[in-house]
Order: C-alpha cells, then structure tokens, then sequence
C-alpha cells in the first residue's frame, strides 16, 4: 500500500472514530444526566441503604455505571486523540507520528477497558436501546481504533 492510499485510509479511520466517539460522548452524556436526576435521594436524617452504590443508575443493571463512566472518559480521550491525529494527517511526517500514536494508543486502551464492561452489561442484559447501541459503538470503536493505529504505524517507512 503506498503512503498516500496509506494516508486516505487513516484520514478515513480518523474521522470515522471521531464521529462515533461524539456519539458515545452523546449517549454517555443523556445516561449521566438521567442518573443523576433519578438517581437515589438521601434526605436529611435517613441513613444509607445497606447496598447503597454512588454509580447507580436508573436504567440497566449492575455494570451500567462503570460502563457509562469509562465509556465517557474514553469518548473525551478518543476525541482528543482525533484532534492530534488530523494534525498528524495533515502534517504526514515522522515528527508528527509519535503524538498521534500515543494518543491513540491511550484512547484505545480506555475504548477497550470500556468494552470490557460493555460485554458485562450485555451479559447481565436489562438494559435499554440506547445503552445497547452505545456498547455496540464502543465495541465497534475497539476495533477501528487498533486498526487507525496499525495503518498509521504502517506508513513510517513510506513518510
């Protein structure tokens, strides 16, 4: 693959990745906000539950709070690390690389640990349509991560 057809791909990926990090960023952002507004009240002189959990959300099941927390870091992360990929795109050298990779490397990481309690949630099951499509993002985003990164790793030797 020569550099330039090397280049369109990762260009592709990127903005790919970035969209749906947004969308996750989205999604992540509404099951937040529901939590928060129906999550669980305390009033003064009442104790806590004995199984009182603070990431407890009003809709899913038991992995719903860890996966909507680690899926919003890495939708942050993600995004980040697509503002630091397109400047690698539109530079195309070897000195523009080692930003964009690393970035990358640690939003993937996060994708991945967020995809980790994305399949916990689908195996605990309970959960609503719009949890089921940000796990399916977020898994979706595993994958095209890891393969924006091994393109753009690919090209060093033809920059």
């Amino acid at each position: 693959m020569a550099g330039e057809d090397q280049r369109s791909v990762a260009q592709l990926l990127l903005v790919l990745n970035f969209c749906m990090y947004v969308i996750v960023l989205g999604i992540g952002g509404w099951a937040m906000n529901r939590a928060i507004d129906h999550g669980f009240v305390i009033g003064p002189g009442y104790d806590l539950p004995a199984h009182f959990s603070p990431i407890y959300f009003p809709m899913g099941n038991a992995a719903t709070g860890f996966f909507v927390m680690f899926a919003l870091i890495a939708g942050v992360v993600g995004a980040a690390s697509a503002i630091s990929g397109f400047n690698d795109i539109r530079m195309w050298t070897i000195d523009s690389l080692p930003a964009a990779a690393s970035a990358a490397s640690i939003a993937w990481g996060l994708t991945v640990l967020a995809m980790g309690f994305a399949w916990k949630e689908i195996h605990l099951q309970m959960r609503n349509a719009r949890l089921r499509t940000m796990e399916a993002f977020i898994i979706i985003l595993a994958a095209t991560q890891l393969l924006y990164i091994a393109v753009i790793h690919g090209a060093t030797s033809r920059r």
